[in-house]
C-alpha cells in the first residue's frame, strides 16, 4: 500500500465532511495580499481560526470523523501564494487515518498543470481537485482553458469539486476585491458533466442564488453530487432539503467549510431539519464513502 493511501477505519468514523480548507503552510511566510484577504474572511464568517493541517488532523480525530481537506490555487485571478499540493499530500499522509487530500491547480496554467496534475495523481496520491471559479476566475465549461485538466482527472478516475454560488471571499469588501459571482453559476457544470460523463463532479454548498439550477443538473446528470458546505443547515432552502430526503437522497454529502464554519455546530443544526432517519446516514458518510471510492 502506498503511504499516500488513506488509512481510514470505516468501522469507527461516524461522518467524512468532504469540505475543509488547508489554509496555513509550513514551508513559507505569508505574503500580503493573503493577510489582507484571510482578514476580510475572517471579518465575514466571523472567525479567525487558522489552524495548520496537522491541527485540522487532530481536531477531526477527536470526533472519530474524516475530511477532506485542500487548497486553493487562485495564484493567476488574485496574486496569492497556495499552499503547495504537494505538502497538503505529504502531511495528509501523516495524518492518513482522518485527512483526504485534494490538490487545486488554476486551469489557467495551461499545459503546465496539466503536468501537474499528472504528476500529483501519479507521485503523491492525490484523491480528487478543488476548482474555485470565481476565485480563479474561469467558466468551468472553457474547453480552452479547463478541459485538458478535466481529462486527466476523469481518466484517473478521480472527482471533480467545484464552488457554487455566491462567494464569502470578497463579500462587503469594494468591488467585492475584483472577484466576479457569475463564473460560479452550476449551470456551466451541465456542460461539463454532459462532456465528461465518467467525471464525478460536485458541486460545493448551498448555490445561492443558482439553487434551483444545481438541484437540476444533479437530477438531470447521474455523475453529480451535491455538498452542504458553507452554510448553517437552518438556512437551507426548502427546495435543497426536499431533493437531499427524495431525489438526490445519494448523492448529498457532508461538507462543513472548515476552518471558516465548524462542523460542529453544521451538525447541531443538521439534527434540526426534517431529514429522514433513514437518509441521515448516507449525507454524513455513505455516500462520500462511494463518491470517493473507500475501502471498507
Amino acid at each position: 500500500m502506498s503511504r499516500y493511501e488513506p488509512k481510514l477505519n470505516l468501522d469507527e468514523i461516524v461522518a467524512i465532511d468532504v469540505h475543509t480548507h488547508a489554509e496555513v503552510s509550513g514551508r513559507q511566510a505569508r505574503d500580503p495580499c493573503s493577510i489582507l484577504f484571510d482578514e476580510q474572511m475572517a471579518k465575514y464568517f466571523k472567525s479567525a481560526a487558522r489552524p495548520t493541517i496537522p491541527e485540522v488532523a487532530q481536531y477531526y480525530r477527536e470526533r472519530k470523523m474524516a475530511a477532506v481537506i485542500f487548497p486553493v490555487d487562485s495564484e493567476a485571478e488574485m496574486g496569492h501564494w497556495r499552499v503547495p499540493n504537494e505538502e497538503v499530500a505529504e502531511v495528509a499522509a501523516e495524518h492518513a487515518d482522518v485527512l483526504i487530500p485534494f490538490a487545486s491547480i488554476d486551469p489557467h496554467k495551461g499545459k503546465m498543470g496539466v503536468r501537474e496534475a499528472r504528476k500529483l495523481i501519479e507521485d503523491y496520491g492525490v484523491r480528487g481537485f478543488k476548482f474555485h471559479p470565481t476565485s480563479q476566475g474561469f467558466f468551468p465549461n472553457d474547453r480552452k482553458t479547463a478541459y485538458g485538466l478535466y481529462e486527466v482527472i476523469a481518466a484517473a478516475g478521480l472527482p471533480a469539486l467545484f464552488h457554487t454560488g455566491q462567494t464569502g471571499a470578497g463579500a462587503g469588501a469594494p468591488g467585492g476585491m475584483g472577484l466576479r459571482l457569475k463564473y460560479s453559476s452550476p449551470i456551466y457544470l451541465d456542460d461539463v458533466a454532459a462532456d465528461f460523463p465518467e467525471l464525478t463532479i460536485v458541486m460545493a454548498h448551498p448555490s445561492f442564488p443558482w439553487q434551483d439550477e444545481a438541484l437540476s443538473v444533479a437530477t438531470h446528470k447521474a455523475n453529480t453530487y451535491i455538498d452542504l458546505s458553507g452554510w448553517s443547515p437552518k438556512y437551507f432552502p426548502q427546495n435543497l432539503v426536499q431533493y437531499s430526503n427524495t431525489l438526490l437522497r445519494e448523492r448529498v454529502l457532508f461538507g462543513s467549510d472548515y476552518p471558516v464554519f465548524a462542523p460542529d455546530r453544521w451538525i447541531a443544526d443538521f439534527q434540526k431539519l426534517p431529514i429522514k432517519d433513514e437518509v441521515r446516514p448516507l449525507i454524513m458518510r455513505e455516500n462520500a464513502i462511494k463518491m470517493l471510492k473507500l475501502k471498507r
